[in-house]
């Protein structure tokens, strides 16, 4: 099939609908952004409505530019801006408003602050749970530059779920992915987050974009290997023309085959895979069915994913 024309399978209906509407109000409101609308996420209304529940929104912090510029992110590089102080108030405020009960908080890279922005995203934690303590909230972080104080500075806040993405497999992490992240760092960051929390250990592959399957199974094995517990695999998109082309379009056959691998093989606790599936799809309802699936208590798959068994 040729590359440069998409397949069947990944045509997308547009984010319409009444909870699509409000939320997008109440972000508007309050001047805060999400990685759901600065990368034109493709599930942006599937996520925000919900099937059963509230639904997910991933909201992103430090400001809407970043001081990389990976070749497969649509997000803005440069023109830093100073951190809004009043921004994890306001995302806690927006998340009480909404109805959340599992939040997604990432970030821009911000290589040019003196922290990278580790404190910033510790405090939106921290708002977030000074409201509501049973509300589950997920960490998407950069890398920090593999500083494992900074990395340690998340830890401390006590998310539920800390997320890194590897994003592809360790040849063709150049040209994915910016020079300044790497393969050995970010697999640093996630054993860190495994060894160091109680929280769940989570990233995420993109496929499509030239990589042999081999590979896929080896990173797969990799990050089981320093503790991650749950793994996401998606269809790479070229958000545009300059950006990184794409190599295949997998066929969902073979995204469920990656499911079964992660999950029955190499014992993750779940792995959502699928051509539009990214790295927060469906997460809210993903975890929860994971554990009701198993018959666990978060503590209990908590235990479990740790020792292995």
């Amino acid at each position: 099939m040729s590359r440069s024309r998409k397949p069947d399978w990944l045509k997308i209906q547009p984010p319409s609908g009444q909870r699509f509407t409000q939320i997008k109000q109440s972000l508007r409101e309050r001047d805060l952004h999400t990685v759901c609308e600065e990368a034109n996420c493709p599930n942006m209304g599937e996520c925000w409505s919900g099937r059963d529940g509230p639904g997910t929104a991933t909201f992103m912090l430090l400001g809407d530019r970043c001081s990389r510029g990976c070749n497969f992110c649509d997000v803005e590089t440069g023109g830093m801006e100073p951190l809004d102080d009043d921004e994890p108030a306001n995302v806690a405020d927006a998340v009480d408003e909404i109805g959340l009960d599992y939040v997604v908080l990432t970030s821009v890279d911000r290589d040019d602050l003196p922290n990278q922005g580790a404190g910033h995203f510790a405090e939106t934690v921290r708002e977030i749970k000074r409201r509501n303590a049973d509300i589950v909230v997920e960490a998407l972080i950069p890398d920090f530059q593999g500083e494992s104080s900074l990395v340690g500075k998340v830890i401390d806040a006590g998310p539920d779920v800390i997320a890194h993405n590897v994003e592809t497999v360790e040849r063709l992490q150049w040209p994915v992915r910016d020079r300044r992240a790497g393969y050995e760092q970010s697999l640093s960051v996630l054993r860190q987050i495994a060894t160091e929390s109680d929280a769940y250990a989570k990233t995420s592959l993109m496929l499509g974009v030239g990589e042999y399957d081999h590979e896929i199974y080896q990173t797969l094995s990799d990050l089981r290997a320093v503790g991650v517990d749950i793994v996401t695999l998606g269809q790479y998109l070229q958000p545009s023309r300059s950006h990184l082309e794409v190599s295949e379009y997998v066929h969902p056959d073979a995204f469920d085959t990656w499911q079964r691998v992660a999950e029955e093989e190499l014992d993750f606790l779940y792995c959502a895979s699928g051509p539009m599936v990214r790295s927060s799809y469906r997460a809210g309802e993903l975890f929860v069915e994971a554990l009701e699936r198993d018959g666990l208590t978060a503590a209990a798959a908590r235990e479990r994913a740790r020792s292995g068994d």
